[in-house]
Protein backbone atom coordinates (compact mmCIF):
# COMPACT_ATOMS: atom_id res chain seq x y z
CA UNK A 1 0.00 0.00 0.00
CA UNK A 2 1.37 3.42 -0.98
CA UNK A 3 1.47 5.66 2.07
CA UNK A 4 4.08 8.11 0.82
CA UNK A 5 1.33 10.53 -0.15
CA UNK A 6 -2.06 11.17 1.41
CA UNK A 7 -5.25 12.57 -0.05
CA UNK A 8 -3.91 16.14 -0.23
CA UNK A 9 -0.49 15.13 -1.51
CA UNK A 10 1.63 15.70 1.59
CA UNK A 11 4.72 13.50 1.67
CA UNK A 12 5.57 10.92 4.31
CA UNK A 13 8.21 13.25 5.71
CA UNK A 14 5.67 16.00 6.29
CA UNK A 15 3.22 13.66 7.93
CA UNK A 16 5.87 12.32 10.30
CA UNK A 17 6.68 15.91 11.21
CA UNK A 18 2.98 16.45 11.90
CA UNK A 19 2.70 13.41 14.19
CA UNK A 20 5.74 14.45 16.22
CA UNK A 21 4.50 18.04 16.34
CA UNK A 22 1.06 16.78 17.38
CA UNK A 23 2.62 14.85 20.27
CA UNK A 24 4.66 17.84 21.47
CA UNK A 25 1.85 20.35 20.98
CA UNK A 26 -0.75 18.27 22.80
CA UNK A 27 1.74 17.56 25.57
CA UNK A 28 2.83 21.18 26.07
CA UNK A 29 -0.71 22.56 25.84
CA UNK A 30 -2.03 20.08 28.40
CA UNK A 31 0.93 20.08 30.80
CA UNK A 32 0.12 23.31 32.69
CA UNK A 33 -3.33 22.04 33.67
CA UNK A 34 -2.61 18.33 34.18
CA UNK A 35 -4.50 16.85 37.17
CA UNK A 36 -7.00 19.72 37.31
CA UNK A 37 -10.66 18.92 36.74
CA UNK A 38 -12.59 20.55 33.91
CA UNK A 39 -14.31 22.79 36.48
CA UNK A 40 -10.98 23.85 37.98
CA UNK A 41 -9.60 24.69 34.54
CA UNK A 42 -12.67 26.81 33.74
CA UNK A 43 -12.44 28.61 37.06
CA UNK A 44 -8.73 29.35 36.79
CA UNK A 45 -8.17 29.82 33.05
CA UNK A 46 -11.53 30.07 31.36
CA UNK A 47 -10.30 28.01 28.43
CA UNK A 48 -6.72 27.06 27.58
CA UNK A 49 -5.95 27.71 23.91
CA UNK A 50 -2.33 28.86 23.93
CA UNK A 51 1.03 27.24 24.58
CA UNK A 52 1.89 30.41 26.49
CA UNK A 53 -0.04 29.25 29.54
CA UNK A 54 1.21 29.50 33.11
CA UNK A 55 1.45 26.24 35.09
CA UNK A 56 -1.18 26.01 37.80
CA UNK A 57 1.56 25.11 40.31
CA UNK A 58 3.71 28.16 39.60
CA UNK A 59 4.27 30.00 42.87
CA UNK A 60 4.59 26.80 44.90
CA UNK A 61 7.91 25.97 46.51
CA UNK A 62 10.54 24.11 44.51
CA UNK A 63 10.05 21.11 46.79
CA UNK A 64 6.29 21.12 46.15
CA UNK A 65 6.97 21.31 42.41
CA UNK A 66 9.59 18.52 42.69
CA UNK A 67 12.05 20.87 41.07
CA UNK A 68 10.05 21.03 37.86
CA UNK A 69 8.88 23.83 35.60
CA UNK A 70 6.04 23.77 33.09
CA UNK A 71 4.08 26.10 30.88
CA UNK A 72 4.99 28.34 27.94
CA UNK A 73 5.64 25.42 25.60
CA UNK A 74 7.53 23.03 27.89
CA UNK A 75 6.88 19.35 27.18
CA UNK A 76 6.82 16.43 29.61
CA UNK A 77 7.75 12.75 29.62
CA UNK A 78 5.13 11.99 26.95
CA UNK A 79 7.26 13.75 24.34
CA UNK A 80 10.60 12.70 25.84
CA UNK A 81 9.72 9.02 25.66
CA UNK A 82 8.29 9.39 22.15
CA UNK A 83 11.64 10.78 21.04
CA UNK A 84 13.42 7.96 22.88
CA UNK A 85 11.42 5.37 20.94
CA UNK A 86 12.28 7.16 17.69
CA UNK A 87 15.97 6.92 18.56
CA UNK A 88 15.68 3.18 19.20
CA UNK A 89 14.26 2.71 15.69
CA UNK A 90 17.03 4.84 14.24
CA UNK A 91 19.66 2.63 15.84
CA UNK A 92 18.04 -0.73 15.08
CA UNK A 93 16.50 -0.01 11.64
CA UNK A 94 14.00 -2.86 12.11
CA UNK A 95 10.75 -3.72 13.86
CA UNK A 96 10.88 -3.92 17.65
CA UNK A 97 9.75 -6.29 20.39
CA UNK A 98 9.93 -6.62 24.18
CA UNK A 99 13.69 -7.25 24.11
CA UNK A 100 14.09 -3.74 22.71
CA UNK A 101 12.14 -2.41 25.67
CA UNK A 102 14.48 -4.30 27.99
CA UNK A 103 17.58 -3.12 26.18
CA UNK A 104 16.92 0.00 24.13
CA UNK A 105 14.41 1.76 26.36
CA UNK A 106 16.30 0.93 29.56
CA UNK A 107 19.40 2.52 28.03
CA UNK A 108 17.41 5.53 26.82
CA UNK A 109 15.78 6.36 30.13
CA UNK A 110 18.58 5.36 32.49
CA UNK A 111 22.01 5.51 30.93
CA UNK A 112 21.76 8.33 28.39
CA UNK A 113 21.63 12.01 29.30
CA UNK A 114 19.45 14.48 27.42
CA UNK A 115 18.07 17.93 28.10
CA UNK A 116 14.99 17.43 30.30
CA UNK A 117 12.87 20.58 29.87
CA UNK A 118 10.93 20.22 33.11
CA UNK A 119 14.17 19.92 35.08
CA UNK A 120 15.96 22.60 33.03
CA UNK A 121 19.15 20.53 32.89
CA UNK A 122 20.72 17.51 31.25
CA UNK A 123 19.86 14.36 33.16
CA UNK A 124 18.86 10.72 32.73
CA UNK A 125 15.17 10.77 31.84
CA UNK A 126 14.40 8.39 34.71
CA UNK A 127 14.91 11.31 37.12
CA UNK A 128 11.74 12.81 35.67
CA UNK A 129 9.62 9.70 35.07
CA UNK A 130 6.59 8.63 37.10
CA UNK A 131 6.80 5.29 38.90
CA UNK A 132 5.03 3.20 36.20
CA UNK A 133 7.70 4.30 33.70
CA UNK A 134 10.55 3.76 36.17
CA UNK A 135 9.18 0.22 36.32
CA UNK A 136 10.92 -0.41 32.97
CA UNK A 137 14.33 -0.08 34.64
CA UNK A 138 13.29 -1.93 37.78
CA UNK A 139 11.91 -4.93 35.91
CA UNK A 140 14.42 -5.30 33.10
CA UNK A 141 17.69 -4.33 34.72
CA UNK A 142 17.17 -4.81 38.45
CA UNK A 143 14.91 -7.88 38.25
CA UNK A 144 16.22 -9.31 34.97
CA UNK A 145 12.77 -10.52 33.98
CA UNK A 146 11.78 -12.26 30.76
CA UNK A 147 11.28 -9.15 28.58
CA UNK A 148 7.79 -10.30 27.60
CA UNK A 149 6.81 -10.21 31.28
CA UNK A 150 8.20 -6.75 31.99
CA UNK A 151 4.78 -5.16 32.35
CA UNK A 152 3.47 -7.73 34.82
CA UNK A 153 2.76 -6.15 38.19
CA UNK A 154 2.97 -2.57 36.98
CA UNK A 155 0.37 0.05 37.78
CA UNK A 156 -2.01 0.02 34.80
CA UNK A 157 -2.11 3.43 33.16
CA UNK A 158 -1.65 5.20 29.82
CA UNK A 159 2.15 5.27 30.18
CA UNK A 160 2.86 3.02 27.18
CA UNK A 161 0.20 4.53 24.92
CA UNK A 162 1.48 8.06 25.49
CA UNK A 163 4.72 7.41 23.55
CA UNK A 164 3.64 4.68 21.11
CA UNK A 165 3.05 6.92 18.06
CA UNK A 166 6.35 5.98 16.33
CA UNK A 167 5.16 2.37 16.04
CA UNK A 168 2.10 3.59 14.15
CA UNK A 169 4.40 5.51 11.80
CA UNK A 170 6.75 2.57 11.19
CA UNK A 171 3.69 0.47 10.29
CA UNK A 172 1.96 3.23 8.32
CA UNK A 173 -0.89 1.80 6.28
CA UNK A 174 -1.05 -1.51 8.18
CA UNK A 175 -3.07 -1.12 11.39
CA UNK A 176 -2.90 -4.81 12.28
CA UNK A 177 0.90 -4.87 12.05
CA UNK A 178 1.01 -1.67 14.13
CA UNK A 179 -1.22 -3.19 16.81
CA UNK A 180 0.86 -6.39 16.94
CA UNK A 181 4.20 -4.59 17.13
CA UNK A 182 2.97 -2.17 19.79
CA UNK A 183 1.75 -5.06 21.92
CA UNK A 184 5.00 -6.99 21.39
CA UNK A 185 7.09 -3.98 22.38
CA UNK A 186 4.96 -2.44 25.14
CA UNK A 187 4.38 -5.73 26.98
CA UNK A 188 7.82 -5.02 28.38
CA UNK A 189 6.33 -1.98 30.15
CA UNK A 190 2.58 -2.31 30.62
CA UNK A 191 -0.13 -4.91 31.15
CA UNK A 192 -3.90 -5.35 30.85
CA UNK A 193 -5.86 -2.41 29.42
CA UNK A 194 -2.79 -0.16 29.63
CA UNK A 195 -1.06 -2.46 27.14
CA UNK A 196 -4.21 -2.75 25.04
CA UNK A 197 -4.41 1.01 24.63
CA UNK A 198 -0.88 1.13 23.25
CA UNK A 199 -1.77 -1.39 20.55
CA UNK A 200 -5.01 0.34 19.64
CA UNK A 201 -3.47 3.82 19.39
CA UNK A 202 -0.68 2.50 17.16
CA UNK A 203 -3.31 0.91 14.91
CA UNK A 204 -5.26 4.18 14.74
CA UNK A 205 -2.17 6.14 13.71
CA UNK A 206 -1.21 3.53 11.08
CA UNK A 207 -4.73 3.79 9.65
CA UNK A 208 -4.52 7.58 9.52
CA UNK A 209 -1.70 7.30 6.96
CA UNK A 210 -3.88 5.48 4.40
CA UNK A 211 -4.94 7.80 1.54
CA UNK A 212 -8.58 8.84 1.77
CA UNK A 213 -8.97 7.83 5.41
CA UNK A 214 -11.57 9.66 7.50
CA UNK A 215 -11.91 10.15 11.24
CA UNK A 216 -14.74 7.62 11.14
CA UNK A 217 -12.40 5.06 9.51
CA UNK A 218 -9.79 5.63 12.22
CA UNK A 219 -12.29 5.17 15.04
CA UNK A 220 -13.72 2.05 13.39
CA UNK A 221 -10.24 0.52 13.05
CA UNK A 222 -9.43 1.41 16.66
CA UNK A 223 -12.65 -0.22 17.83
CA UNK A 224 -12.20 -3.33 15.71
CA UNK A 225 -8.66 -3.94 16.95
CA UNK A 226 -9.53 -3.33 20.59
CA UNK A 227 -10.58 -5.99 23.08
CA UNK A 228 -12.62 -6.20 26.27
CA UNK A 229 -13.23 -2.94 28.17
CA UNK A 230 -11.18 -0.86 25.73
CA UNK A 231 -13.42 -1.92 22.85
CA UNK A 232 -16.58 -1.23 24.85
CA UNK A 233 -15.31 2.16 26.03
CA UNK A 234 -14.46 3.25 22.48
CA UNK A 235 -17.92 2.17 21.31
CA UNK A 236 -19.66 4.09 24.10
CA UNK A 237 -17.67 7.28 23.52
CA UNK A 238 -17.98 7.05 19.73
CA UNK A 239 -21.77 6.69 19.91
CA UNK A 240 -22.04 9.62 22.30
CA UNK A 241 -19.68 11.71 20.17
CA UNK A 242 -21.73 11.21 17.01
CA UNK A 243 -24.89 12.30 18.81
CA UNK A 244 -23.17 15.32 20.33
CA UNK A 245 -21.71 16.34 16.96
CA UNK A 246 -25.08 16.14 15.25
CA UNK A 247 -26.74 18.32 17.89
CA UNK A 248 -23.88 20.85 17.88
CA UNK A 249 -23.10 20.47 21.58
CA UNK A 250 -20.58 22.89 23.08
CA UNK A 251 -17.27 21.76 24.61
CA UNK A 252 -18.53 21.76 28.19
CA UNK A 253 -21.52 19.60 27.30
CA UNK A 254 -19.23 17.21 25.40
CA UNK A 255 -16.90 16.92 28.38
CA UNK A 256 -19.74 16.20 30.80
CA UNK A 257 -21.23 13.54 28.53
CA UNK A 258 -17.87 11.91 27.81
CA UNK A 259 -16.95 11.67 31.48
CA UNK A 260 -20.31 10.10 32.21
CA UNK A 261 -19.76 7.57 29.41
CA UNK A 262 -16.24 6.66 30.49
CA UNK A 263 -17.09 6.24 34.19
CA UNK A 264 -18.05 2.52 33.94
CA UNK A 265 -14.66 1.79 32.36
CA UNK A 266 -12.36 4.09 34.35
CA UNK A 267 -12.42 4.87 38.05
CA UNK A 268 -9.84 7.64 37.66
CA UNK A 269 -12.20 10.48 38.57
CA UNK A 270 -11.10 14.06 39.21
CA UNK A 271 -8.76 13.39 42.16
CA UNK A 272 -5.47 12.39 40.51
CA UNK A 273 -3.13 13.70 43.21
CA UNK A 274 -1.20 11.05 45.14
CA UNK A 275 -1.11 12.14 48.78
CA UNK A 276 -0.61 10.73 52.30
CA UNK A 277 -4.31 10.11 52.80
CA UNK A 278 -4.16 7.51 50.01
CA UNK A 279 -1.28 5.53 51.58
CA UNK A 280 -1.92 1.79 51.57
CA UNK A 281 -5.11 2.14 49.52
CA UNK A 282 -4.29 1.13 45.95
CA UNK A 283 -7.09 2.30 43.67
CA UNK A 284 -8.74 -0.40 41.58
CA UNK A 285 -8.57 2.19 38.80
CA UNK A 286 -4.97 1.10 38.19
CA UNK A 287 -5.28 -2.66 38.60
CA UNK A 288 -5.58 -5.25 35.79
CA UNK A 289 -9.08 -5.85 34.52
CA UNK A 290 -10.83 -7.32 31.49
CA UNK A 291 -13.60 -4.76 31.97
CA UNK A 292 -11.69 -1.47 32.28
CA UNK A 293 -10.08 0.94 29.83
CA UNK A 294 -7.71 3.83 30.23
CA UNK A 295 -9.85 6.89 29.61
CA UNK A 296 -7.39 9.01 27.62
CA UNK A 297 -7.60 7.08 24.33
CA UNK A 298 -11.40 6.75 24.04
CA UNK A 299 -11.73 10.44 25.00
CA UNK A 300 -9.15 11.50 22.41
CA UNK A 301 -11.02 9.56 19.72
CA UNK A 302 -14.26 11.14 20.88
CA UNK A 303 -12.88 14.66 20.57
CA UNK A 304 -11.63 13.80 17.07
CA UNK A 305 -15.25 12.95 16.19
CA UNK A 306 -17.02 15.89 17.83
CA UNK A 307 -14.65 18.43 16.22
CA UNK A 308 -14.89 16.85 12.78
CA UNK A 309 -11.18 16.09 12.85
CA UNK A 310 -10.13 19.69 13.45
CA UNK A 311 -6.61 19.39 14.91
CA UNK A 312 -6.44 22.44 17.16
CA UNK A 313 -10.02 22.23 18.39
CA UNK A 314 -9.77 18.51 19.17
CA UNK A 315 -6.58 19.01 21.17
CA UNK A 316 -7.96 22.08 22.95
CA UNK A 317 -11.27 20.39 23.81
CA UNK A 318 -9.34 17.36 25.03
CA UNK A 319 -7.03 19.22 27.39
CA UNK A 320 -9.81 21.46 28.69
CA UNK A 321 -11.75 18.35 29.71
CA UNK A 322 -9.31 17.98 32.63
CA UNK A 323 -7.59 15.11 34.42
CA UNK A 324 -4.74 13.57 32.37
CA UNK A 325 -4.76 16.52 30.03
CA UNK A 326 -1.35 16.20 28.40
CA UNK A 327 -1.83 12.56 27.41
CA UNK A 328 -5.29 13.23 25.95
CA UNK A 329 -3.72 16.05 23.95
CA UNK A 330 -0.86 13.81 22.80
CA UNK A 331 -3.22 11.11 21.55
CA UNK A 332 -5.59 13.43 19.70
CA UNK A 333 -2.65 15.42 18.32
CA UNK A 334 -0.76 12.38 17.02
CA UNK A 335 -3.83 10.85 15.34
CA UNK A 336 -4.86 14.06 13.59
CA UNK A 337 -1.26 14.95 12.75
CA UNK A 338 -1.00 11.63 10.91
CA UNK A 339 -4.31 12.28 9.17
CA UNK A 340 -3.75 15.86 8.01
CA UNK A 341 0.01 16.21 7.65
CA UNK A 342 2.03 19.41 7.85
CA UNK A 343 -1.00 21.65 7.44
CA UNK A 344 -1.61 21.31 11.19
CA UNK A 345 1.76 22.80 12.14
CA UNK A 346 1.56 26.45 13.17
CA UNK A 347 4.94 28.14 12.60
CA UNK A 348 4.76 30.21 15.79
CA UNK A 349 3.84 27.20 17.93
CA UNK A 350 6.58 25.10 16.34
CA UNK A 351 9.18 27.81 17.04
CA UNK A 352 8.09 28.07 20.68
CA UNK A 353 8.22 24.29 21.16
CA UNK A 354 11.74 24.22 19.78
CA UNK A 355 13.03 27.15 21.82
CA UNK A 356 11.32 26.19 25.09
CA UNK A 357 12.64 22.62 24.94
CA UNK A 358 16.04 23.15 23.27
CA UNK A 359 15.20 20.83 20.39
CA UNK A 360 14.54 20.94 16.66
CA UNK A 361 11.43 18.85 16.13
CA UNK A 362 11.59 19.15 12.35
CA UNK A 363 15.15 17.84 12.26
CA UNK A 364 14.39 15.04 14.73
CA UNK A 365 11.34 14.04 12.69
CA UNK A 366 13.29 13.99 9.44
CA UNK A 367 16.01 11.82 10.96
CA UNK A 368 13.33 9.38 12.08
CA UNK A 369 11.71 9.44 8.63
CA UNK A 370 14.94 8.18 7.08
CA UNK A 371 14.88 5.22 9.45
CA UNK A 372 11.22 4.58 8.62
CA UNK A 373 11.97 4.55 4.89
CA UNK A 374 14.72 1.98 5.39
CA UNK A 375 12.43 -0.23 7.47
CA UNK A 376 9.68 0.07 4.84
CA UNK A 377 12.16 -0.93 2.12
CA UNK A 378 13.13 -4.05 4.06
CA UNK A 379 9.44 -4.85 4.58
CA UNK A 380 8.72 -4.62 0.86
CA UNK A 381 11.71 -6.80 -0.05
CA UNK A 382 10.65 -9.39 2.51
CA UNK A 383 7.06 -9.33 1.23
CA UNK A 384 8.25 -9.86 -2.34
CA UNK A 385 10.42 -12.78 -1.26
CA UNK A 386 7.56 -14.33 0.70
CA UNK A 387 5.18 -13.93 -2.26
CA UNK A 388 7.71 -15.59 -4.57
CA UNK A 389 8.19 -18.49 -2.17
CA UNK A 390 4.46 -19.04 -1.87
CA UNK A 391 3.98 -18.93 -5.63
CA UNK A 392 6.62 -21.64 -6.04
CA UNK A 393 5.07 -23.76 -3.31
CA UNK A 394 1.64 -23.44 -4.93
CA UNK A 395 3.08 -24.34 -8.34
CA UNK A 396 4.80 -27.40 -6.89
CA UNK A 397 1.58 -28.46 -5.18
CA UNK A 398 -0.39 -28.13 -8.42
CA UNK A 399 2.18 -30.16 -10.36
CA UNK A 400 2.17 -32.86 -7.71
CA UNK A 401 -1.61 -33.02 -7.90
CA UNK A 402 -1.45 -33.54 -11.65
Amino acid sequence: MNVTENQNGSALRGRVRAVVHGVAYGDALGAPVEKLSAAQIRERYGRVTSLRTKWHRDGQSEAARQGRVRGNGIVTDDTAMTLALMRIYQRELRHLDAWDMGNGMVREITWERYWVPELQREAPLIERLFYPEKWIFQRHQLSGCDPRQGGVGNMVNCGAAMYIAPIGIVNAGDPTAAYDEAINFAMGHQQSYGLEAAGVLAAAIAQAFIPGTTVEDIVRVAHDHAHDGTRDAIAAIADAAENLRRKGADADEVTAEFQSCIAPFSAMGDDLVHKPEKAGRASHAYQPSRLFSIEELPLALGFCITTGGNFKKAVEDGINSGRDTDSIGVMAGSILGALHGETIIDAEDAALLDSANKMNLKHLSDQFTQAVIQIHSKDMARAEQTAMTRRRLNEQTQKAAE
